[in-house]
């Protein structure tokens, strides 16, 4: 058995600051992170469904579309799959 471990951290160094619009409100975000991680760690709103509940990043891989919402004013966009970047504008309205 050797000494050293099989698992190690890799090094991540942060993307530099950018800020894109939430909603109407401005989110610092770094890049190299998608909309939606720069959304939840912010705590900014994903839509809602129509019984008015939040919803939220589920699979956080594209597959399941709860993070959807219009990014630089295309619809349906699925923000776990969009990287950020300065000056976007990303709009969450409520679903009906």
């Amino acid at each position: 058995m050797t000494s050293t471990s099989a698992w190690r951290r890799t090094v991540h160094e942060r993307g530099d600051t950018v800020t894109i619009t939430v909603s109407g409100e401005p989110v610092r975000a770094c890049t190299g992170e998608t909309v939606a991680t720069a959304m939840l760690a912010h705590g900014a709103a994903f839509e809602r469904d129509r019984t008015g509940a939040p919803r939220a990043p589920l699979c956080n891989m594209g597959t399941c579309f709860e993070c959807a919402a219009t990014v630089d004013g295309r619809p349906l966009t699925r923000t776990c799959l969009a990287p950020v970047r300065e000056g976007m504008v990303i709009e969450t309205p409520e679903r009906l």
